[in-house]
């Protein structure tokens, strides 16, 4: 059996880890004065989602290890099939005059290759699943990830500042300077 690939000691956060902490710099985020948008380290939030994703090839990498493990077991219990159906080939022409050991043999043959195939297919379906799993868990994580950050950038967003002759007009109408003006209609 193989070892585990390097990188994937306890030590190691995955990415899954990773971004489970971007969610929580942002929950943590403190509320900027008078403004209900919040102040987020955006460093922080780039670095931990840079990790996160360099975290996401080692995961790939892991299940290709599993699969490749998962080949290598395939191989070995093929071999060993082989192996049994040459020893019950070599037995049955040793015992030609025996037919009822010869038909054990070939039925124990088969049996031993159908339950390799069987683990085997077990096993494939298994490591499927495994990725197909691990990959899903990547895609919600990552979706909710997006739209915490959407939301966070949209309560960053502020409205933009009146310009200067905005600003004067709505002074002259809060003063009531607004009636001063020239109408050419009533001239």
């Amino acid at each position: 059996m193989t070892t585990v690939p390097e990188g994937f000691g306890p030590g190691q956060p995955d990415s899954d880890t990773l971004l489970r902490r971007v969610v929580e710099v942002i929950n943590n985020a403190k509320s900027m004065p008078l403004s209900s948008s919040v102040m987020i380290s955006r460093d922080e939030v780039l670095e931990l989602l840079e990790e996160a994703i360099n975290r996401l090839p080692e995961q790939l990498r892991q299940a290709r290890w599993l699969l490749k493990e998962r080949e290598e077991f395939l191989t070995k219990v093929q071999a060993e099939a082989d192996d049994i159906l040459a020893a019950a080939r070599l037995r049955a022409e040793r015992m030609v005059q025996r037919t009822e050991i010869v038909r054990e043999a070939q039925i124990t043959a088969r049996r031993t290759v159908q339950e390799a195939r069987d683990e085997a297919s077990r096993l494939r379906n298994e490591a499927e699943d495994y990725c197909d799993q691990r990959l899903a868990a990547f895609e919600i994580v990552l979706e909710r990830t997006m739209k915490t950050v959407r939301a966070g950038r949209a309560k960053l967003r502020v409205t933009p500042l009146p310009t200067a002759q905005e600003a004067e007009i709505a002074g002259a109408e809060d003063s009531g300077e607004h009636e001063a003006f020239f109408d050419q209609d009533d001239a």
